[in-house]
């Protein structure tokens, strides 16, 4: 996900500052891994400098000031414009699991325990994000992308498993 196009969509509805936008960024994808707060003022740091987005003001409060920012013309352009591309699908072998898996079976170091144990900890985050409701309806979609990618990377391990086993049936002729 592009943290950068992502907190400019936080920021069309409004100005904003570093720890509000931290907060609705993870009540927006609930289920996944927050955002470290570091990785906001970082990214907020150079969206200025790159003039996508400005300090509307400064807040005094009982704590230290916060800078509140808005987007620029130039921050919503680039907004429309990320929504407006299609999202290419990742290459083959571009994720961990996919490349863990090859390797264990390619150096033959246990593959069918690291099948095994990939398998449990799909199967235990499948029935994580299956407790209860998404905190937002619009969490209900990151969710539901997450079990299916979660699905599909089961079936893929099971088609894994499966040519293992013709694999060590071979061995044995």
């Amino acid at each position: 996900m592009a943290t950068v196009d992502v907190l400019l969509a936080l920021l069309v509805p409004g100005p904003s500052h570093g720890y509000d936008l931290k907060r609705a960024h993870d009540r927006w994808f609930a289920d996944g891994k927050p955002l470290a707060f570091g990785q906001v003022y970082s990214t907020l740091s150079r969206l200025e400098r790159d003039g996508f987005v400005a300090v509307a003001h400064t807040e005094a409060g009982a704590g230290p000031e916060r800078v509140v920012y808005e987007i620029t013309s130039a921050g919503r352009d680039r907004v429309t414009g990320w929504l407006a591309e299609p999202v290419a699908p990742d290459p083959p072998g571009s994720t961990e699991l996919i490349r863990r898996t090859v390797a264990a079976i390619r150096l033959g170091i246990d593959p069918v325990g690291f099948v095994a144990r990939q398998r449990e900890v799909l199967l235990r985050r499948m029935r994580e994000l299956g407790d209860g409701a998404p905190p937002d309806p619009l969490a209900a979609l990151v969710r539901d992308h997450a079990l299916a990618h979660l699905d599909a990377d089961l079936r893929w391990l099971d088609a894994a498993a499966g040519r293992l086993a013709v694999r060590s049936e071979g061995d044995a002729r």
